[in-house]
């Protein structure tokens, strides 16, 4: 039995509702996504910094070049083992990740140990933004409604950093970020249209209604 079998259609936990399409899905480029979500170049310059340090230290003490070259490589060899793992860590994120936009709402399914498919229906989106970055991938940040109470660690890492007191859901270092988010400006603009098209018409049922209603009037004699 393969990974994530139990779905009827990858990336989502159930079959559409009729009416409802799959427009696009994509997922995150595992070394892209490590190094920004998980800061893994950040803590290969920690290690070698720290490095650097301990063998001058050292040396300026008097303990010698060996010695020096030994809290240099150490602290090198730490470092490898703690990117290692978040390498890992980002491959197998990555790995269980997909993200998918349909005509009606976006799913997000993440985790790792423990995954979810989470649902961010249209009428809940209040815009969309994306950022680029220099190796060609981007990033489309999310902002939902303020009224929906998101959890800042439910969606990380697949959330906009630092956005503590209003997180927004984020698709992270996607290779095709240009048609995802064009695909889904277009699919948003219509759900609007749609559901202006919609209150009009119940406007116009309630008119009719109020028009074709009878109207007693009692005259005083």
């Amino acid at each position: 039995m393969k990974e994530h079998d139990f779905e009827p259609i990858p990336g989502l936990p159930e079959r559409p509702p009729e009416g409802e399409q799959i427009l696009w899905q994509g997922k995150p480029a595992w070394w892209s996504f490590t190094k920004r979500a998980l800061h893994v170049r950040k803590v290969a310059a920690y290690f070698l910094i720290v490095g650097a340090w301990f063998a001058y230290t050292s040396l300026r003490d008097g303990d010698g070049v060996n010695y020096a070259l030994g809290d240099f490589f150490g602290q090198i060899i730490i470092g490898a083992l703690v990117c290692g793992l978040l390498i890992w860590i980002g491959r197998w994120m990555v790995k269980h990740a997909l993200y998918t936009i349909t005509n009606q709402r976006i799913v997000m399914r993440i985790g790792a140990s423990w995954q979810a498919s989470i649902n961010l229906p249209f009428a809940q989106v209040e815009s969309v933004d994306l950022r680029k970055h220099r190796d060609g991938h981007s990033d489309i940040m999310i902002k939902m409604d303020q009224r929906e109470r998101l959890s800042f660690m439910f969606f990380w890492p697949h959330i906009r950093p630092w956005r503590l007191n209003r997180p927004e859901p984020m698709l992270r270092s996607l290779p095709d970020g240009d048609e995802a988010v064009k695909i889904l400006v277009d699919a948003l603009k219509k759900h609007v249209e749609s559901e202006q098209k919609e209150e009009r018409r119940g406007n116009v049922r309630e008119n009719q209604g109020t028009t074709n209603s009878p109207a007693y009037a009692n005259e005083a004699r």
